[in-house]
């Protein structure tokens, strides 16, 4: 299991302008919130500057509504010469159980940048990455 300090943690609560008519969270809404907790751990990792150039298939497995409580779990996943791939995962928790639910599951690659804006080397991984979720 990877360590809880190469993880990064964010929570949002699913608010009415976050949610589309069927009062549900908005898929842009949700792909934003994920890009950003990745750039969180990429930047972590890198402690450079980071830029998203690929983002996986979203994968919807249940609904977000509208009151939830929506954690955000990412980390890095492997890297390359400038490259990181990250995996982050949705979890939505209903305010009034404790249960959660994992609602979405997405990789993204971003790479290091320098003050010129071209790829620049990033640390390797020191301790392998997660085989499953992390709740």
């Amino acid at each position: 299991m990877i360590s809880s300090d190469k993880v990064t943690r964010a929570v949002h609560l699913v608010l009415p302008g976050d949610s589309n008519h069927y009062g549900n969270l908005f898929g842009g809404t949700a792909m934003a919130w994920m890009d950003e907790a990745a750039f969180v751990a990429a930047t972590r990792h890198a402690r450079s500057k980071v830029v998203t150039v690929h983002a996986d298939a979203l994968d919807f497995r249940h609904p977000v509504p509208q009151g939830s409580i929506v954690e955000l779990v990412a980390w890095v996943k492997s890297t390359g010469h400038t490259s990181m791939r990250l995996e982050v995962e949705m979890w939505v928790e209903p305010m009034d159980k404790a249960e959660r639910v994992l609602a979405c599951r997405a990789g993204f690659v971003m790479v290091a940048v320098g003050p010129d804006g071209r790829p620049i080397p990033v640390p390797p991984l020191e301790e392998d990455c997660p085989r499953r979720s992390i709740p």
